[in-house]
């Protein structure tokens, strides 16, 4: 059985993960990390450093600004960590190259199953469509109490893209100020915030005369915590080192 502590227990994904891990026999969280320290079936630390427990593996759905202290903790403690948080610093990203230098990090921008495929599908699309003379946009939908635009997910579709087409792309996220045609060789990026979207990516390829739309979806949370724990259950006992969700779908 796979131990987690979920860090970020107090939020509402370390509840979808501490829900679904209930119905999973192989895994158990045995600990949570929250300032707010909610009641949960499980003890839960204020703190990273106040943490006392042991396990196999942390899963963290937190804030850009707490993960300093969780990279510091998971090193010293020597706990594998799949981390979920998006919109880091190059400090924290830095701080977590460093770390996998002695523990096993996943990171990524989306733990959802079909995004990861998803990130595959577009940079192969781009392989062929961007030299048929498409344009490429990419256009994200999330709820109205998300912070940070445009999201890590968006971002990560555009840099596949681009990836796949040897980095010859750059990025546009507004095209209010400047009253000129749209370059060739860039991505434009939007972000859309309302209501309760869990989250809708879309990477829609633009030619003459026709349009293909590579999408995905999220109807709940969920989707997020399945591809959290399948990640967790991967990475305890791996060797250090940085990992992605394309080593724990292959």
């Amino acid at each position: 059985m796979i131990h987690i502590i979920i860090h970020g227990c107090g939020g509402k994904m370390g509840h979808v993960v501490a829900e679904l891990a209930k119905n999973d026999d192989s895994c158990q969280i045995v600990a949570g990390i929250d300032p707010t320290t909610p009641e949960l079936d499980f003890p839960v630390f204020a703190s990273p450093a106040a943490c006392t427990v042991n396990a196999d593996v942390i899963i963290d759905f937190s804030t850009a600004s707490a993960v300093p202290a969780l990279l510091d903790f998971a090193k010293d403690k020597q706990i594998p960590l799949v981390l979920c948080t998006t919109a880091l610093s190059d400090d924290t990203l830095q701080q977590m190259e460093e770390t996998s230098k002695s523990v096993a990090v996943l990171k990524s921008a989306n733990m959802s199953i079909g995004i990861n495929l998803l990130l595959d599908l577009v940079a192969r699309a781009s392989q062929i469509l961007y030299d048929a003379n498409f344009d490429i946009e990419v256009v994200e939908k999330h709820h109205n109490l998300k912070i940070d635009a445009p999201s890590g997910t968006a971002m990560a579709l555009a840099d596949a893209i681009n990836q796949a087409m040897d980095e010859q792309f750059h990025y546009v996220y507004d095209r209010s100020e400047k009253r000129e045609k749209r370059e060739r060789n860039e991505i434009g990026i939007h972000a859309i915030r309302g209501g309760n979207i869990v989250g809708e990516h879309d990477v829609i390829f633009a030619g003459r005369d026709e349009v293909i739309t590579l999408s995905h979806h999220a109807s709940s949370r969920e989707v997020f915590a399945v591809g959290a724990i399948k990640a967790a259950k991967f990475l305890a006992g791996q060797k250090p080192g940085m990992y992605s969700m394309k080593e724990v779908l292959s």
